[in-house]
């Protein structure tokens, strides 16, 4: 039976290597090297992140076995009215796909955005065909392209 909770401590480990799937099969996608990915400095940024309150994780287990998660964190704009949540990773492990996991694990970051009086969820997905099938879902679950492209620079 799958399990949907708010993410502890303890779930640190699981989720960081999950971590490590997502951008391992983002950067097998577009066939490059996007994203320097460490396990221990990310175990140890994810702990810090959760017992700091920076970001929030709800993760869904299929018995002991970690089958995903969705991460959040709060942000503020004017053109968003103020407070809102970004996702910044979501991953459902391949074995758990078009099971509705993903769907289940959308819907406790919605309700978690109401609860702390968020105005919207907004995410980002390459604008790739590799990432149809990834904007569908989004879609189907009530999101709107919103225009522009995520744009970076390191500093």
């Amino acid at each position: 039976m799958m399990i949907t909770r708010t993410a502890t401590v303890q779930d640190v480990p699981q989720i960081a290597e999950m971590v490590g799937e997502l951008l391992a099969e983002i950067m097998a996608a577009i066939g490059e090297r996007a994203f320097n990915f460490d396990l221990a400095v990310t175990i140890e940024r994810l702990g810090a992140f959760l017992s700091q309150e920076k970001y929030f994780v709800f993760v869904a287990f299929d018995g002991d076995r970690p089958a995903g998660f969705v991460a959040l964190y709060e942000s503020y704009a004017l053109y968003a009215e103020g407070a809102f949540g970004t996702i910044p990773e979501f991953y459902v492990r391949p074995a758990y796909r078009s099971k509705a996991l993903g769907l289940q694990l959308l819907s406790k970051a919605k309700a978690f955005g109401r609860s702390r009086g968020w105005k919207r969820l907004e995410v980002t997905t390459p604008p790739l065909p590799q990432f149809d099938r990834t904007l569908a879902f989004y879609e189907r679950e009530g999101f709107a392209i919103s225009g522009g492209r995520k744009l970076k620079v390191l500093l």
